[in-house]
């Protein structure tokens, strides 16, 4: 069943601009996040008002982060359109995104579920401790995996264990062990989804087109960066971070060949992510055949938690 996320209902009509913003803001996005808590909601049974609700919360808070994220980047684009703070001003754009965030309280509190609101402040509170500390670190092309994995963690992952976990706080299933599962599931979700992400920056499964080295020309040292420049002696990063396209970046490893096997490196480190998410995948069948679920619903649920990481990292269409 389609999610209709933004509707003229749900904004006040005398906001004609922030109803405009609202209009580009999510049309052309994938909804990702929202089709995730509809998978995890379907063998669940949520009402359908339930559902609704869950997808467009997760909706709301992905589309505020975007406004924040593009005014602090200073990106000029996005979804191939003028991101928000270009066409509507900055104000505009950052209002807009506070608005968001207000409408989610605003509609969960409505619902009544004091533990999914608790839970949804804590991730909005670790999306803007991610987006702080990511701030702190333009500029800095020492920082290690690990230290960017922290900031991915409040920032990607977030949203991803909120998609898993939300619907079982919904239905009021607040089983400590079954959590703790969702949430490993949603942190190796984001951290892979990221470093996919990260990927593209150096053209490598690129479908989407996306701007070649613009993290390293906006002094952001991503994952995959941070990986390759580990070893590397402080001529090579300043030669690494001085690189105007790929040609001059694969320089840096004397020939796009030696890139590639850096490459391959990083996917074998992430292949082994990938199988402890699919180790939490089956310890989460588990719970669910004990809750006594349709079996041919589990199945399903199963089949398409497991297919997220090839769509994820290596980008395979599903």
């Amino acid at each position: 069943m389609a999610v209709k996320i933004f509707s003229p209902q749900d904004f006040p009509a005398y906001l004609p601009k922030l109803n405009s913003l609202y209009d580009d803001l999510f049309t052309g996005g994938k909804g990702f996040r929202s089709k995730l808590v509809q998978i995890v909601a379907r063998p669940l049974k949520l009402d359908s008002d339930v559902e609704n609700l869950l997808c467009q919360t997760i909706e709301f808070i992905h589309n505020a982060s975007l406004l924040h994220d593009d005014l602090i980047d200073r990106s000029q684009l996005r979804r191939g359109k003028p991101a928000a703070w270009t066409k509507y001003s900055p104000e505009y754009a950052v209002l807009a995104g506070d608005y968001l965030l207000a409408r989610v309280m605003v509609n969960l509190s409505g619902h009544g579920n004091i533990r999914l609101v608790q839970y949804t402040s804590e991730i909005i509170s670790d999306l803007l401790e991610g987006e702080w500390l990511q701030d702190s670190v333009v500029g800095d092309f020492f920082i290690s995996v690990p230290q960017l994995d922290r900031i991915h963690n409040l920032k990607t992952a977030s949203l991803f264990k909120w998609c898993l976990r939300a619907p079982f706080i919904a239905l009021e299933n607040n089983d400590k062990e079954l959590h703790n599962i969702l949430s490993e599931m949603g942190t190796l979700l984001g951290q892979l989804f990221q470093r996919s992400d990260d990927l593209l920056d150096y053209d490598i499964r690129n479908y989407e087109g996306k701007v070649i080295l613009g993290d390293l020309k906006a002094g952001y040292l991503n994952s995959f960066g941070a990986f390759i420049s580990a070893d590397m002696s402080r001529a090579q990063i300043d030669k690494m971070v001085k690189s105007q396209d790929l040609n001059d970046f694969y320089a840096v490893f004397s020939g796009k060949e030696n890139f590639l096997k850096s490459v391959a490196e990083f996917d074998a480190i992430n292949t082994e992510k990938i199988k402890l998410y699919h180790h939490y995948v089956q310890q989460l069948k588990a719970h669910l055949v004990k809750m006594s679920l349709d079996q041919n619903a589990i199945e399903q649920l199963i089949r398409v938690l497991n297919s997220l990481t090839d769509l994820l990292y290596f980008r395979k269409k599903s």
